[in-house]
């Protein structure tokens, strides 16, 4: 890297480029003086020393001769109409790169700028740095620059530090050519907003968001004021490295001082929003952009559709379209693609082939690839194969090709059906046309296969999909994962993860969970902790699902207190936990007949507004009863809707009949008939069983009086 050292062991040179002194010269005779300077030690003027300094001072005369030849051509090709153009002249010097060194090429470079001016100098900057040799040598353009300061051009000055920039990030070496830019500040030349924006820029399509965003504090602290396009930079390098959170940081901060974003980078935005499911929040950019006097074109509202569509809101996707409408634009063939997609996702086939029929009748917006895919993919979903294949051959007819997605839909449709046969006979025409079956296509099938208990052909399949060449990614890995831990198997499911961890694909936080959840249900609380630990190392966020898993298995232990612990901890990762979770820890807390702490987690998750599942209104209000304390559970169930307690009761009333607790199924029993009069047969033939059991005929009687009623 070149430092601020280098700078300054030449900044000698530069000052001797003074209107007294002939730059040519005094630049080789301080290269000379340098050269004889290592000699000076030997004292014999007979010795091979004097012989070295005559051929350096010869070769220096030679080196000084070319760049005064250059320099003459250079200065020749001006006149004084040239000397007025705004961007310097382009030369075609009959010079061949590789006869001129470094330091001759800076030499002339300084001279030019003293004797003819910056535009001169810049017409040789720009051809030399038209060559590899010179386009990455960077003491060049810090000359060069430095050069045409002293001159006085200090926009020139920084159109040579901008070219730097964008020259050497081509070879990765933004941060060092960013360095320098700093580096020359000492040097008298100041920042520019223009050059740091564009290292902003770049950074940003490099993926280093990072030191962008350090970049930008440095720049704020140095003095220079960020632009519009300072925060436009940061917004869109977020935006591109899939960054949302910090994108709809820097958004907010954009917005807040002031500063507008154009359309495009609206789209950008809107779309990165939309692809990550943050639909409300693009809604809000879209609102946004309208409000700032922005208007929106047809890519806007189609994107905004697109999004609508994808998260199944259908009816706002439609309503948007109106409003398109209103606005002026007409839909085009993408718009009309989301709509179908949309509609088809959602189950809706029938309305969305009314849309595609209206495409195929259409004279400027004829259905493409993409259309197709996705009525393919409709009848799909809903298993009419033969629609989806008569659409494929329809296709044909009008003169599209089927890509690799349009097969796979159809494959993928085929094997959920139980077609295999139909999958293979699609894979072997994908060959045939050109289109040979994509890993994704593999794991379809196989997916299928797996879920249908054919994990042998699942196996003899991926393998051949190997031998092709063809690389297994994480999906693939997930389906034979998922596989071997619902069988149980958790070695294989372990033989699988460390494969795909050592050909470098990173495990998602889900495919972390099924594991644990695996481990768990065998009670291998060690293992499923450090498969945690690993995966909070590798900077994944557990999920509610992967606490649910910790808790339900610490519970199954025996182990309350740690159950307790990870249910606290939800928090720590933003997850709020369902009634699942919280069923889960209730049963744990039952079954260490813990019933005070159950009952309070109980209420807790009722003023939530979740409703328990079965088992957990049943085990609680049955461990209750067991202890004889009847009321309490009639309280605990009363907070219920009507239907939950009716089946809750009914279940509980069976279960104290076969615990022989007659009298208290007699109360639960009587409060059921209360609030409804038609009575599960089967819960009344249960306690008419248990009180004849149990001598209790009196409950059998008083109980059918007042059912023959209708009391209720």
């Amino acid at each position: 890297m070149v430092s601020l050292r280098i700078l300054r062991t030449h900044e000698l040179q530069l000052k001797l480029l003074s209107p007294a002194s002939t730059p040519i010269s005094l630049f080789y005779t301080l290269f000379s003086l340098r050269t004889l300077s290592s000699y000076s030690h030997y004292d014999d003027p007979n010795s091979a020393t004097t012989t070295a300094i005559a051929a350096a001072a010869t070769a220096s005369s030679r080196s000084q001769s070319l760049v005064s030849s250059i320099c003459s051509l250079v200065y020749q090709s001006y006149s004084p109409q040239t000397h007025l153009r705004s961007s310097p002249p382009k030369l075609n010097l009959d010079l061949n790169p590789e006869s001129l060194t470094h330091e001759q090429a800076i030499s002339v470079v300084a001279s030019l700028a003293q004797e003819a001016g910056s535009m001169a100098a810049l017409s040789f900057f720009y051809w030399a740095i038209g060559f590899p040799k010179f386009r990455y040598f960077m003491r060049l353009y810090i000359f060069c620059a430095m050069a045409i300061l002293r001159n006085g051009n200090l926009e020139r000055a920084h159109e040579v530090v901008h070219c730097m920039v964008m020259n050497f990030a081509e070879i990765e070496r933004l941060k060092e050519a960013a360095d320098m830019v700093f580096e020359i500040q000492n040097q008298g030349l100041a920042l520019s907003t223009r050059t740091l924006n564009c290292v902003l820029g770049i950074a940003g399509d490099l993926g280093l968001v990072e030191y962008a965003e350090n970049l930008f504090e440095e720049m704020c602290e140095r003095g220079v004021s960020p632009d519009s396009l300072s925060y436009k930079s940061m917004v869109v390098g977020f935006c591109r490295n899939g960054r949302v959170s910090d994108a709809d940081r820097w958004l907010s901060k954009m917005l807040e001082r002031g500063f507008v974003l154009d359309n495009a980078s609206f789209t950008l935005i809107i779309n990165m929003f939309c692809e990550k499911g943050l639909v409300g929040r693009a809604s809000w950019c879209f609102d946004k952009m309208i409000r700032m006097g922005v208007k929106p074109n047809l890519i806007n509202f189609t994107t905004m559709i697109n999004g609508l569509c994808k998260r199944g809101s259908i009816k706002q996707a439609f309503e948007m379209l109106e409003e398109m409408v209103r606005k002026g634009w007409k839909p085009n063939l993408y718009t009309h693609t989301a709509l179908i997609d949309g509609l088809c996702k959602k189950g809706w086939t029938e309305r969305a082939f009314r849309l595609f029929l209206k495409l195929v009748r259409s004279d400027n917006h004829k259905p493409n690839v993409h259309t197709y895919t996705a009525m393919i993919s409709g009848y799909c979903q809903e298993d009419k194969m033969s629609r989806a294949d008569m659409l494929l051959s329809r296709m044909k007819e009008q003169g599209l090709v089927p890509n690799t997605n349009t097969y796979t839909t159809l494959v993928s449709g085929h094997c959920k059906a139980g077609n295999f046969e139909r999958a293979y006979e699609l894979m072997d025409i994908m060959d045939k046309e050109g289109f040979p079956p994509s890993i994704y296509t593999y794991n379809a099938v196989i997916d299928s296969l797996c879920k249908r208990m054919r994990v042998e052909e699942a196996n003899k399949l991926i393998r051949k999909g190997f031998h092709r060449g063809l690389a297994a990614d994480r999906v693939t890995y997930t389906i034979f994962i998922s596989e071997h831990c619902k069988r149980a198997d958790i070695n294989g499911a372990l033989v699988f993860f460390t494969k795909m961890v050592k050909v470098g694909l990173q495990p998602d936080i889900h495919l972390y969970t099924t594991l644990i959840a695996a481990f768990c249900r065998q009670k291998k609380m060690k293992e499923s902790e450090k498969l945690l630990e690993f995966a909070v190392r590798a900077d994944l966020i557990p999920t509610k699902e992967t606490y649910t898993s910790m808790i339900c298995g610490h519970c199954r232990d025996g182990n309350i207190a740690s159950a307790i612990k990870y249910f606290q901890r939800m928090g720590d990762h933003g997850c709020a936990p369902d009634s699942i979770t919280y069923g889960a820890l209730i049963s744990g807390l039952c079954k260490e007949e813990k019933l005070e702490e159950a009952r309070r987690l109980y209420d807790t998750m009722m003023d939530k507004g979740l409703s328990p599942c079965e088992v957990t209104r049943f085990t609680l209000a049955y461990k209750y009863c067991m202890k004889d304390d009847s009321a309490t559970a009639m309280v605990m169930l009363e907070r219920l809707e009507k239907k939950l307690w009716i089946r809750t009761v009914n279940t509980l009333v069976r279960k104290l009949c076969s615990e022989k607790k007659v009298g208290i199924a007699a109360l639960f029993f009587h409060k059921l008939v209360d609030k409804d009069q038609n009575v599960d047969r089967v819960t009344l033939a249960a306690f008419m069983t248990a009180c004849y059991e149990s001598n209790k005929y009196a409950l059998v009687s008083d109980l059918t009086e007042r059912i023959s009623k209708g009391i209720g």
